[in-house]
């Protein structure tokens, strides 16, 4: 009797078109959604240092990022905005201003490319002079109930401006029902919610905060809101609670390093599970890249296809016009 195995998994890795025939994961410029900074200005793009191609664009460049997400097939861009620091107040008002950065933006896009999906952000960091996601009190606690409150008029203020997904990433309970039954109020019954179900205190932000604005104007830290990343039950109870609401889909964040966190959401809901790959994240594959440590198309597209086999139905990354290209060549 021969001593080779019978069995040899070797036989589908020999030739290329059977590893494509026998791909359990595929990885689309469809599961892309491309984050996106607005700066103020007309024909303005503000380089972030920290993250090297990553830019700010005045709301006419993100028309244009709009139409190049069309183009590569991806089907949904997120908004950010770096509101000017003599909007931002300690109550974040300018967040329910409809004429805002991020107001104005939506609409831009909805008028030239109707066909690419607007996903928005609530939370008032962007706006407020501390930098918290919500309303401070004396001691420079973050309070839950009059946060809520003001998130319901930022979400309310975004949808009538034309967003197709309302996306909160504050971390403050309740806040996913009271959106909800507001919206649906309003008649939006067809706006989405994309909750930040199961978002951590993360030293991945940093570059994030400088893309907006909001370094060095933090007070204190986030993490009697955000999730201690010790923990992994909690954040099931978080999405549960979410999903309860009248949430369409949940989100973890960050990503690579809590992928555990979406496998175990998506194992136990079944929905739909998003996950951010945040601007830590990106800077370091970026900083590897630059020191000849790693090849970018290679790394990018096998993070990538981490986060799907991971349980994920799409990925918001600042890679994704790169993934893109080399998805669809």
């Amino acid at each position: 009797m021969s001593s080779y195995p019978a069995v040899r998994l070797r036989r589908t890795r020999a030739s290329a078109w059977s590893r494509r025939l026998h791909a359990e994961t595929v990885l689309t410029p469809a599961d892309l959604i491309w984050p996106l900074f607005i700066a103020e200005g007309q024909e303005v793009e503000e380089p972030v240092a920290a993250l090297p191609g990553v830019s700010r664009w005045s709301v006419d460049g993100i028309v244009a990022r709009g139409r190049e997400a069309r183009d590569l097939g991806i089907p949904c861009v997120a908004l950010f905005p770096n509101t000017p620091s003599h909007l931002r107040t300690d109550d974040g008002a300018e967040a329910l201003n409809p004429d805002n950065l991020m107001c104005r933006a939506i609409r831009a896009l909805k008028d030239a490319v109707p066909e690419v999906g607007v996903l928005t952000d609530v939370a008032l960091d962007p706006y407020t002079t501390h930098g918290h996601d919500g309303l401070v009190d004396a001691a420079g606690y973050v309070v839950n109930d009059a946060t809520a409150d003001a998130l319901v008029g930022q979400a309310l203020n975004q949808a009538r401006a034309g967003s197709d997904v309302i996306a909160p990433s504050d971390m403050m309970d309740g806040r996913i029902g009271a959106i909800r039954e507001a919206l649906e109020g309003e008649g939006f019954a067809n706006t989405q919610i994309m909750s930040y179900a199961a978002k951590y205190a993360s030293a991945f932000y940093g570059p994030f905060r400088d893309a907006v604005g909001s370094r060095g104007l933090l007070k204190g830290d986030k993490k009697t809101y955000q999730m201690d990343s010790a923990n992994a039950e909690e954040a099931l109870r978080e999405v549960a609670l979410d999903l309860a609401e009248g949430a369409d889909s949940v989100m973890v964040k960050p990503g690579l390093p809590y992928l555990d966190i979406v496998a175990r959401v998506k194992q136990r809901f079944e929905v739909p599970v998003f996950a951010y790959q945040v601007s830590g994240e990106y800077a370091m594959i970026e900083h590897a890249v630059a020191a000849g440590a790693a090849e970018r198309d290679a790394i990018v597209l096998e993070t990538l296809m981490a986060f799907k086999r991971a349980g994920c139905a799409g990925v918001l990354t600042y890679h994704a016009p790169v993934a893109a290209r080399l998805l669809g060549a």
